[in-house]
C-alpha cells in the first residue's frame, strides 16, 4: 500500500512537471552546465567609447578606446534558458588566473570585463575557466563580421534591420530569428547572436523580441580606420 501511494505521488509529480516547464527549469536554476543555449554578445566598440567620452575623459578605457582600431568586440558568451538565464552559479567563483585573462584581450579588450564575465556567466557554463574562454573564442570564430563594418571610416546612419540583414548575408545559416540588434537612444550598441551548445545558429524568441525598435541608429566610425 505504501509503495502504491509513493508511485502515485511520483506519477502526479512528473505529470505536473511536464505540464509546467517552469517547474523543470526551477529544478536546474543556477546549476552549472544546466542551460539551453548561448548568447554571443558583440559590442560595437566605437559606440562604447563615444558613450564613455561623453561621461568624461577619465571614464575612457585606454586599452579598448586607445590607438588600436576595434569594431565589434566580445561583450560576453551567456548561458540562457528558453525563458530567462542563470547568473553567478558558483559563489565564490573558481579563480580566473591572469594568464587566461590576458589571452582573451584580443577579443575582449577590458580586463575587468573578462573577470566579470567569468564570475557572472562563465560559472554557469559547467566549464572551468580555460575551456570556457576557449568556447568564447570558438563562438566568436563562428560569426563573420560583415565586411562593411570592419573598418568603418565615417559615421553611418543605418536601420536596425539593415544591420541584421548584413549579418544574415555574411553568415550562411543565420536567420533574423537567431539574433537581436541592440541600441540606445541614438547608437548601435551591440549584436546578440543565439548559438546552440555546439555553436550553431539557432532560434531564440525571447532574445529577438528585445531587439532595437528605433527607426534609425548611428554607427560611430572605427577609431583610426581612415588612417
Amino acid at each position: 500500500m505504501v509503495r502504491f501511494i509513493f508511485r502515485l505521488a511520483l506519477g502526479v509529480g512528473l505529470l505536473a512537471a511536464s505540464a509546467n516547464p517552469g517547474m523543470a527549469r526551477g529544478e536546474r536554476q543556477g546549476r552549472p552546465g544546466q542551460f539551453d543555449f548561448f548568447v554571443l554578445a558583440l559590442s560595437w566598440s566605437p559606440s562604447f567609447c563615444a558613450a564613455a567620452a561623453e561621461r568624461g575623459p577619465e571614464r575612457v578605457p585606454s586599452l579598448q578606446c586607445g590607438a588600436r582600431p576595434y569594431s565589434f568586440v566580445v561583450h560576453g558568451l551567456w548561458p540562457q534558458y528558453e525563458h530567462g538565464f542563470p547568473q553567478y552559479c558558483e559563489i565564490p567563483p573558481p579563480r580566473l588566473d591572469h594568464a587566461t585573462m590576458s589571452a582573451m584581450l584580443d577579443l575582449m579588450p577590458a580586463p575587468g570585463l573578462i573577470f566579470h564575465e567569468w564570475d557572472a556567466h562563465g560559472t554557469c557554463s559547467g566549464l572551468s575557466p580555460g575551456p570556457y574562454f576557449q568556447t568564447v573564442r570558438g563562438a566568436r570564430a563562428a560569426v563573420k563580421i560583415p565586411p562593411e563594418f570592419v573598418a568603418l571610416e565615417k559615421p553611418l546612419g543605418i536601420t536596425p534591420k539593415a544591420v541584421e540583414d548584413a549579418f544574415v548575408k555574411a553568415n550562411p545559416g543565420l536567420t533574423p530569428d537567431d539574433m537581436a540588434v541592440g541600441c540606445n537612444k541614438r547608437r548601435l550598441t551591440e549584436v546578440r547572436l543565439c548559438l546552440s551548445k555546439d555553436l550553431k545558429f539557432r532560434g531564440c524568441p525571447e532574445i529577438v523580441k528585445r531587439s532595437c525598435r528605433n527607426d534609425q541608429i548611428v554607427m560611430p566610425p572605427v577609431r583610426g580606420a581612415a588612417n
